[in-house]
């Protein structure tokens, strides 16, 4: 249980941490010029420790591997490159983040869909709680982008990437661990990534800015390492819903790195708006009696 405790807070401090990482590196780079450095060292990362696991024997099967790569790409280079270049295309942070809030929802709904993974009336009512905090953290800058109407596809495309891959995920084929799949997802996000920074002309990294470099590192063992890791350890232990679910408390925790790291004032609904986050993530995770299984003295 503690466990379990450790690496959600560790999601949500760690996946908060990576809009501070990229509002620092964007300031003498494009975003995808960030994304496609974060890759290229998380990458080699990824080669070094897959390496070390095979030396130890730990192989994984073709048929996890193949479902790792697909993984990677939907929630990380889907993820990333559609919230990432919706906003560097326009779309305004706070719209952005509330698209990205649509996650818990698209999970429960597809999950019940596909495979009938039922939701309790308290899990329901708390993921349109969170939503509603959601809305008033970054309410102040909702409607500030001059983006146009297609670009706001990017966003969604990016939130349903990332709800399909979690979902796929949670059915991974016998074969493998954490740490090895994480490493394949990452190099399966980097190539595509790097590739589209490549194609189109945005992988030189800007001169004389050490700050770029300091983002850089940032993202990588802040957002990659640790967002990435706990996010899969927890969807591991305690299923798509509670994974999904801790996302609500994410903007209300960026308004705080924000806050000390950059000076930004949180606008005065953001207090109300975190406690709707935390209560809607206690209403999601708690567990329901009725669905425990009864002590064994009254089953006997």
């Amino acid at each position: 249980m503690r466990r379990d405790t450790l690496a959600a807070v560790g999601l949500v401090v760690f996946w908060s941490s990576g809009f501070v990482g990229a509002d620092l590196g964007t300031r003498d780079a494009s975003p995808l010029t960030l994304l496609a450095w974060r890759y290229l060292l998380a990458g080699a990362l990824a080669l070094v420790l897959l390496t070390v696991l095979a030396g130890r024997r730990r192989r994984m099967t073709r048929r996890r591997a193949r479902h790792a790569v697909v993984v990677g790409l939907l929630t990380q280079a889907g993820y990333l490159g559609g919230i990432v270049g919706g906003v560097a295309l326009g779309v305004d942070a706070g719209t952005a983040a509330l698209v990205a809030a649509l996650q818990p929802l698209v999970v429960a709904v597809l999950a019940q869909a596909v495979w009938g993974e039922r939701t309790t009336s308290g899990q329901r009512v708390g993921l349109v709680v969170g939503l509603a905090g959601v809305l008033l953290v970054v309410l102040g800058d909702l409607g500030q982008g001059a983006a146009p109407g297609w670009v706001y596809l990017l966003p969604l495309g990016g939130m349903l990437s990332l709800s399909v891959g979690t979902l796929l995920e949670r059915r991974a084929p016998a074969g493998g661990d954490v740490v090895g799949d994480l490493a394949l997802h990452t190099l399966a996000a980097g190539a595509a990534l790097v590739g589209l920074a490549a194609a189109t002309g945005q992988i030189s990294p800007p001169a004389g800015a050490p700050g770029f470099w300091a983002a850089v590192v940032w993202v990588v063992v802040l957002s990659t390492v640790g967002g990435y890791g706990c996010y899969f350890l927890v969807l591991r232990r305690r299923g798509p819903q509670t994974v999904s679910a801790l996302l609500y408390l994410t903007p209300p925790v960026t308004a705080l790195w924000a806050a000390l790291q950059l000076g930004q004032v949180p606008g005065l609904l953001a207090v109300p708006g975190a406690l709707l986050c935390a209560g809607a993530v206690w209403l999601v995770t708690r567990r329901d009696p009725s669905r425990q299984p009864a002590p064994a003295t009254a089953r006997a």
